[in-house]
């Protein structure tokens, strides 16, 4: 019987985030029997550590300090490397890029694999070091074997910044389609556990708070929205829109929301928050490659109207709506243009759209395609991001 490839991925952190979800989807999906996994985090790990290792893959910390890398570091890596012997090293996000090349250095055996997971994040005004880094990437962007990119906006953001590397391979993201499924019997049960009630329009956003998501443009036009339907009812769900936030409370209230706005905070239960929505929302302002929000919303039948950022618009195809960031009016008038057009037909197309371009298994498929190419060393098979139609 042939050996399983052995695989280690690294990554920044396990922090909720889609990159991070996509790496515990694609993980815990692999058949064990042909492919053996591992996960180490450079910092210590977050809260979805705790599903690799329910499902029984090891995760190992660095014990890295986030905005300080070190020498130890690197050296406990390869350390680890020359001791498991990995077939390939996939990496997860820019730090573990440059750390998985460091470290690959030391490691010749082991092939190396980048994966890219955004777009244009680094152009941000606040992200200067991390320009800087994505610049030193681009130059060494031929030492890996492969880029993998989940998104056509993101190989082209990086073409354009001097991304050269030795091949290119599409990935999309892919969702658990069992878990995140339709559940129009539980709603109700559902939308009571959360506070909200049975019968009001509920239009939810799904997202960490950082400049990225712009939670402002989703709150101004929730305030626009309710001057037509007061019942409204608008979900905030990720890590810093808690209960105690203080960012959120007062902006809320500026905005005469307070009473209408739901903030659940960090949740590892999505699949039990996404059925409650009518409508999922995505305000990104910039940065998104293929944001996993979208997918796994419209598993559960919930339509999305989304900012035209990353690859949104390919997700989205006839379901939902595409608007452009940083425009709350246009927002709330989408939501409006989806009540108007039987959200719940929507919701289905969009299950379908799921279904037949983004399920875990096609992933997980063409992960396993990657790997056994660059375990027989063979060339990678350009799956050709850009040439992906809509």
């Amino acid at each position: 019987m042939t050996p399983p490839i052995k695989v280690c991925h690294l990554i920044t952190d396990l922090e909720a985030g889609g990159a991070e979800r996509n790496l515990v989807n694609v993980v815990t999906h692999a058949d064990s029997s042909r492919i053996a996994s591992e996960v180490i985090s450079l910092l210590d790990p977050g809260i979805m550590a705790g599903e690799l290792t329910a499902a029984g893959i090891p995760v190992t910390s660095l014990g890295m300090r986030r905005g300080r890398p070190n020498l130890a570091g690197l050296v406990s890596l390869v350390r680890h490397l020359r001791r498991t012997t990995p077939t390939i090293l996939l990496t997860w996000l820019y730090h573990a890029d440059l750390l998985g090349y460091l470290a690959s250095r030391f490691t010749p055996s082991t092939r190396l694999a980048w994966n890219l997971r955004c777009s244009d994040i680094a152009r941000a005004p606040d992200q200067r070091a991390l320009w800087h880094l994505v610049r030193t990437l681009a130059f060494l962007s031929r030492k890996p074997d492969v880029v993998v990119v989940n998104s056509v906006r993101g190989q082209l953001f990086h073409q354009e910044i001097g991304y050269k590397p030795r091949q290119w391979m599409h990935i999309a993201n892919g969702v658990d389609t069992e878990r995140f499924r339709p559940r129009p019997t539980e709603k109700a049960s559902l939308r009571a556990r959360l506070g909200l009630p049975a019968d009001a329009r509920v239009i939810g956003l799904v997202a960490r708070l950082h400049p990225m998501k712009d939670h402002e443009t989703f709150l101004r036009a929730a305030s626009r929205f309710s001057q037509h339907d007061q019942d409204a009812r608008f979900v905030l769900c990720g890590a810093g829109c808690g209960p105690d936030s203080e960012t959120m409370r007062p902006l809320i209230e500026r905005l005469g929301l307070a009473g209408r706005v739901v903030l659940l905070g960090e949740r590892t239960d999505l699949d039990n928050i996404y059925p409650v929505f009518d409508i999922l929302a995505q305000s990104s302002a910039y940065g998104e490659g293929l944001p996993n929000v979208l997918i796994e919303a419209m598993a559960c039948g919930v339509p999305c109207v989304a900012t035209d950022v990353g690859d949104s618009r390919d997700v989205i195809g006839e379901t939902g709506l595409v608007i452009p960031p940083r425009h709350p009016q246009a927002l709330a008038r989408g939501w409006e243009k989806v009540f108007a057009e039987q959200p719940g037909t929507l919701g289905e197309n969009a299950r379908l759209r799921i279904l037949e371009r983004y399920s875990i298994a096609r992933a997980c498929m063409d992960y396993e395609a990657l790997y056994k190419r660059l375990a027989c060393g063979d060339p990678v098979e350009d799956h050709g991001a850009l040439r992906r139609s809509a």
